[in-house]
């Protein structure tokens, strides 16, 4: 299947986030428990810019299948070359690449960003994504074990990462 990707516009932002809040009752890919607003998801909408921290959406016959951000590492400068991606894809789309194909841009687009290192954060039990990242070169390069907790389990946090030189 073929895809393409766009800047994310502000009337983008309650399909972003109705697709970030599908995923919270899985308890894989994020760790927030309860769904979050539109309203609360402003800021860190505001924060991104399509030139330095762009969110990008998928389409697919006319509807968000899915988004893709750079986030700042750490808010420090000397961290300014360190982006966090997040990546999420609407659960009708699943399965098809989708993920795969805004990863593949994200590493080709990160040197135009000025950015030399992109990190994941992933659960150690999201088989999916850890295995999309390290089809891409992303090494493990760090656990913080048991920080989250999940409906009473404890889960592991992976640090995921790829040096662009």
């Amino acid at each position: 299947m073929s895809f393409t990707h766009r800047p994310a516009l502000q009337a983008d932002l309650p399909a972003i986030v109705a697709i970030y809040n599908a995923t919270i009752a899985g308890r894989i890919a994020t760790a927030d428990t309860e769904p979050v607003s539109v309203a609360s998801r402003q800021a860190w909408f505001d924060v991104h810019s399509a030139a330095r921290r762009p969110i990008w959406v998928c389409e697919v016959a006319g509807e968000i299948a899915g988004w893709l951000s750079f986030s700042d590492f750490y808010g420090r400068p000397a961290y300014s070359g360190t982006a966090e991606l997040s990546i999420y894809v609407h659960a009708d789309h699943r399965g098809r690449g989708l993920a795969r194909y805004l990863l593949q841009q994200a590493i080709a687009a990160a040197p135009a960003l000025h950015v030399h290192t992109l990190l994941g954060f992933i659960f150690g039990h999201n088989a999916a994504s850890l295995a999309l990242f390290a089809q891409h070169g992303f090494g493990r390069w760090g656990e913080l074990p048991h920080v989250a907790v999940l409906d009473g389990i404890e889960r592991d946090l992976l640090i995921l990462g790829l040096r662009l030189d």
